[in-house]
């Protein structure tokens, strides 16, 4: 309605979607390639944009090989539809994204979940069809709680299965990691340890799109089977031109990252002065757990009205009673910006303390 917020909802964690050498990249490519692609990656839509950022993606996480996707969801659709038949085994954390489960369910495979961060429940499931194909996919950094999966533990579970693990890496990438190459790097496992790596584009690097990284032999059999790439339009040149600037940023990003981390500290110290229970996490999603989907509406629209944008998290997205304000950082908050927030939070405790809103109660 024409108001400025101060947002603490978007995935741009290290600030990267208005940095000028990114404007610069798209604007440039686009006056030589257009603004669309025209067409599938394998009619021709496929530019040199494209095989540079695959190429650069692959050398990055460690891979031999990238294939790009129009979005995370495609892409972990497009995957799971490639890999797994009708009765093969897909086992899962509870939590992980939503594409990852309903990848599972489109291609008919046989889905079995396990409770969250749970290796050992995951080990007993990868058994119950002894000799059938399975696969073992996590998210890398959950998006709703912020935590990282035990994906040591799950690699060694998934080669004494004989399993394939995936990991959706999403909101680990260019966050954590070695030059920012994501949760599995900062975890010391390698491509032997997770031959499927799966990414986007449009959380830490800021533009969009997605991409899966693997042995090249697995990504060549990708680009002709996986109908979700197949099918689609690419992505516009001036993307991949833009992401191939963020991609350069984002490793030699170690300044970015610890401006990232000094807010989450700050967020983190200030939460647990007030009394607020922000869920253990370490990555820039803190999500604040009110119970309630009334209180977190509540909460929510308070927070609104005093200029700062933090949406509700309700049930059927997190089950019922674990209703959230869902707070993200970014590099490109300030010290300034934070301060603001738990100014807010702290007016908000203690509404909720003297009980003058029924409608606020203490978390």
């Amino acid at each position: 309605d024409g108001r400025r917020l101060l947002g603490f909802a978007g995935n741009d964690y290290l600030g990267l979607a208005a940095h000028p050498a990114l404007r610069e990249a798209l604007l440039d490519a686009a006056r030589r390639w257009g603004v669309g692609a025209t067409a599938a990656h394998l009619l021709g839509g496929h530019r040199a944009p494209h095989a540079e950022l695959e190429a650069a993606l692959a050398d990055w996480t460690g891979r031999e090989a990238a294939l790009l996707f129009a979005t995370g969801y495609m892409a972990n659709i497009g995957v799971l539809d490639a890999l797994l038949s009708r009765g093969d085994i897909c086992v899962q954390d509870r939590l992980n994204h939503a594409s990852l489960l309903d990848g599972a369910r489109l291609c008919g495979a046989v889905l079995r979940r396990y409770p969250h961060a749970d290796a050992d429940a995951a080990a007993r499931r990868l058994t119950l069809r002894p000799g059938t194909a399975a696969l073992l996919a996590s998210d890398g950094v959950f998006s709703m709680d912020g935590d990282v999966a035990p994906l040591r533990a799950l690699a060694a579970q998934a080669r004494a299965a004989q399993a394939t693990l995936l990991i959706d890496d999403a909101h680990g990438l260019g966050v954590s990691g070695p030059r920012g190459a994501g949760s599995v790097a900062a975890a010391g496992l390698d491509a032997g340890d997770v031959p499927v790596l799966i990414g986007t584009l449009g959380k830490a690097l800021g533009t969009q799109g997605a991409f899966v990284a693997g042995p090249r032999a697995l990504i060549e059999a990708l680009a002709q089977f996986a109908r979700a790439h197949v099918y689609s339009t690419a992505p516009p040149p001036a993307v991949a031109a833009a992401t191939l600037a963020a991609l350069h940023l984002a490793r030699q990003g170690e300044d970015l990252r610890a401006r990232l981390a000094a807010r989450i500290a700050q967020l983190r110290a200030g939460a647990a002065a007030l009394g607020l229970r922000l869920l253990p996490s370490q990555t820039p999603i803190q999500p604040l757990l009110l119970g309630a989907a009334r209180t977190a509406l509540a909460w929510s629209h308070a927070l609104e009205q005093a200029g700062l944008y933090v949406p509700a998290i309700r049930p059927p997205t997190v089950p019922v009673g674990q209703a959230r304000l869902r707070i993200v950082l970014s590099a490109a908050h300030g010290a300034e910006h934070v301060a603001r927030l738990l100014d807010a939070l702290a007016a908000l405790r203690a509404r909720a303390d003297a009980a003058a809103d029924p409608a606020i109660a203490t978390p």
